[in-house]
Order: C-alpha cells, then sequence, then structure tokens
C-alpha cells in the first residue's frame, strides 16, 4: 500500500480525486446559495417596521432619524467591511452577517427604546455591507474557478428571480403575522435570520478568490478606496451629474416606500391590507424591471426624465387622500423606479473603465445613502409637525424642481 501512495501513478489518481471532490463543492457552491438567497430575503419586517417602531411609541421624526444612523453606518461600515471580506474570505463575511442579522431581530424583538432600536440598524447595516458583494463574489468566483463564467449572468437572473418570489411571501407573511402578533412576526424573524447561517455554513471558499487577493491591510484598502473614487470623480463631471441625479430619485422613491406603511395606518387600514398593498406594488415594480430594455428602446433617454418626473408626479396624487388613487400612484412609482435602475447602471458602465466598475459601484451605494441620511429624518421632523400627505405633495413639488434642473445638466446618453 505504501509503494502505491509513492506511485506518480497514484498520486495524480489522488489529485484527480480531489480536483472533482473540489468541483462538485464549488457546483454546489451555486445551488446553496440559490436557498441562502431565498431564506434571507424572507426579510418580513421590511414591509412593517415602520409600523412596528409607531407601535413602539417612535414618532416620525425619530424613525427617520433611525433610518439615517442606518445609512450612517453603511457609509463608514461599507468599504472596511469589503476589505475584511477579502482578506477573510467571502464565506466568513457571509457567516459574520447572518449572525450580525440575527443579532439586530433579537434586539428589535427585546426592545422598546429608541437607543436600543438605533443599536439594532446600527448591526444590521454592519451585517449588510458584510453580505454586499461578498455572496455575489463567492458564486462568482465559483464558477471562475470551473471555467463557467459565461454562465453567470444567467444564474444572477435565477437569483434575482428567487429575491422577488421570497421578498413577495414575505411582504404578505409579514403583514398577517403582525397583525395577530409582533412577537409573531419578529421570532419569525429571528427564526429565519438563523436558519440563513447553513446554507452559508456548507459553502466552499473559492480557491480563485484567495489568489488573487492583494496583501493590504484594511486600512490601507480604504485609503485606495477612496483615492481611486476621488479621481473617478474628477475625471469625468458627467459621471457625479449621473449618480446624483438618479440616487436623489431613487432616495425619493424609497422614502415613499417605506413611510408609505405609517401612512395607510393613519388611513386605517390594517397590517394585512398593508402587506397587500406593498405585495401589489412589488409585483408592478417587477413588470417595470421587465420591460426597462424594451420602454428604453422605444423612448430613449427622455425615459430618464419621465421616469424621474413620472415619480414626483405620483407623489401630488397623494394629496387627494384617496385609496384607489394613493395605491394606483404608490405602484406607478414602484414601476418608474425599476425602470431607472438598469438604465442608469448601463449608462454609468459606459462612463467609466471596467477596471473601475466594483469601486463605482461602492461610490454609487454612498451617494444613495447621503441622500437618505439627508431626507429620511428631515421628512419625519416635518411629517410630526404637518402630516405624511403634506410631506409627500411637498416631496413631489420639490422632486419636479429637482428633476427639471438638474435632469437638464445631467448626461443621458452614453459614450459612443
Amino acid at each position: 500500500m505504501l509503494i502505491l501512495e509513492r506511485n506518480p501513478a497514484g498520486i495524480k489518481r489522488e489529485e484527480l480525486r480531489m480536483k472533482i471532490k473540489l468541483e462538485n463543492k464549488l457546483k454546489r457552491n451555486i445551488k446553496l446559495d440559490y436557498i441562502s438567497t431565498f431564506i434571507t430575503n424572507l426579510n418580513m419586517q421590511s414591509s412593517v417596521w415602520v409600523l412596528y417602531l409607531a407601535y413602539c411609541g417612535m414618532s416620525l421624526a425619530q424613525i427617520g432619524i433611525i433610518e439615517g444612523i442606518y445609512h450612517a453606518t453603511s457609509i463608514i461600515c461599507e468599504i472596511p467591511s469589503g476589505a475584511a471580506a477579502d482578506l477573510l474570505g467571502r464565506k466568513r463575511s457571509m457567516l459574520l452577517s447572518r449572525i450580525c442579522i440575527a443579532v439586530s431581530c433579537m434586539i428589535m424583538l427585546f426592545s422598546k427604546s429608541f437607543g436600543l432600536f438605533a443599536l439594532s440598524f446600527i448591526i444590521q447595516a454592519i451585517g449588510n455591507n458584510f453580505n454586499s458583494g461578498s455572496e455575489e463574489a463567492l458564486v462568482y468566483d465559483s464558477m471562475k474557478c470551473l471555467g463557467q463564467e459565461e454562465r453567470y449572468m444567467s444564474v444572477y437572473g435565477k437569483i434575482n428571480v428567487i429575491i422577488e418570489v421570497a421578498q413577495g411571501i414575505a411582504t404578505v407573511a409579514g403583514g398577517v403575522l403582525a397583525e395577530y402578533s409582533w412577537a409573531w412576526c419578529y421570532g419569525a424573524c429571528l427564526v429565519i435570520a438563523a436558519l440563513a447561517f447553513f446554507p452559508v455554513l456548507f459553502m466552499e471558499e473559492a480557491p480563485c478568490a484567495g489568489a488573487e487577493r492583494e496583501t493590504l491591510t484594511v486600512g490601507e484598502m480604504v485609503a485606495r478606496h477612496f483615492r481611486t473614487s476621488f479621481a473617478i470623480l474628477r475625471s469625468d463631471i458627467r459621471i457625479l451629474k449621473v449618480i446624483v441625479y438618479y440616487e436623489v430619485v431613487f432616495a425619493v422613491e424609497t422614502l415613499l416606500f417605506f413611510y408609505s406603511q405609517q401612512y395607510y395606518s393613519e388611513l386605517g387600514y390594517n397590517k394585512i391590507q398593508i402587506s397587500l398593498i406593498l405585495f401589489i406594488v412589488g409585483g408592478v415594480s417587477c413588470l417595470g424591471a421587465l420591460l426597462s430594455d424594451k420602454f428604453f428602446g422605444r423612448v430613449g433617454q427622455k425615459l430618464a426624465w419621465i421616469g424621474a418626473g413620472g415619480i414626483a408626479v405620483t407623489l401630488l396624487c397623494y394629496g387627494f387622500e384617496n385609496m384607489v388613487v394613493s395605491v394606483t400612484a404608490f405602484a406607478v412609482s414602484g414601476f418608474f423606479n425599476s425602470v431607472l435602475y438598469p438604465i442608469q447602471s448601463d449608462l454609468l458602465n459606459s462612463l467609466i473603465p471596467s477596471e473601475q466598475r466594483a469601486t463605482l459601484i461602492s461610490v454609487n451605494s454612498m451617494f444613495f445613502s447621503i441622500a437618505m441620511i439627508i431626507l429620511f429624518p428631515l421628512a419625519g421632523v416635518m411629517a410630526d409637525r404637518w402630516g405624511l400627505t403634506t410631506i409627500f405633495v411637498g416631496i413631489g413639488f420639490a422632486s419636479l424642481v429637482f428633476v427639471w434642473c438638474w435632469g437638464r445638466i445631467t448626461p443621458q446618453e452614453k459614450n459612443s
């Protein structure tokens, strides 16, 4: 037996066996990520968290500040968490993400104070930062090691479908459980967060990723990232204009989505009815994402103004305080928001070299967080004083002015 083990042919057979075993594990990563994505996006609190904080005695101003704290944490931790993922590995980063989300849910379930809610949102932001990019990178690296990079877009498309299905289920389930008991709702969120840990636990770190990691400290990677970011923005002012224009529009739509929970609650609708409204909006948003290419092919660059202007007009419709009108406006707003996402992505990617694409995604995310830090708390403070209807209408008028002024100086055409 010892002679066989020392035989070169025997060694090659062992190497081949290990290679096949690794390939099977890497293939399994994709299926495990499908499962992980589905479980992770059964995030029931996303459709009711504003109502829950209001139920716990938080004012709209406090809710806005808590959301602002979430985005401030995202800005601070986004780059270090990405660097940590490169240094620690994608799998460990994803496991840390699941632990953070579970801890955040536990704090939400057992706390009733502003400080603890803020702490929960901080931990949740850190958890999302740890997962941001790591999951996508692990799947891509696995496929790269298998020589199947050309199939990545197909896999990514399936992941997006899984996300939409899971979020649709979560929206309805969250409303039903919350109507029955907040403890049941957040208890289920905690169980789901714990279950999301297990698919990642059985994943295999892709060796291709390890070979490409640079021997830099987190501090060095953060410093280099910001230097590169500023260099990108200075190199072409069009990039900055595009980022600001679209991220402000997306922030306004996000504000409408979250504060609409409280808006419909004030109109007398229960949590099940509100979750069904959000479910309808989600379905129409999916339709917008699917039809984005076709609309852009017919309308062209004008779609950027039509979509952003359409979102602004839908906020004005909330002034009627009518169920049918507001829900229709809400759905139209979600539709235009989904239409604009791929347009912005395609436009930005055409303005920069491929090697700077990952950095640009990070810069884009930071600008969205900055817009949310400003808009969300400000809207909450004013809503406590004048009511959500007045604020929605006011933001609608302000958005129309912004789209008209900034949109005129924002490039909508790609580089040739």
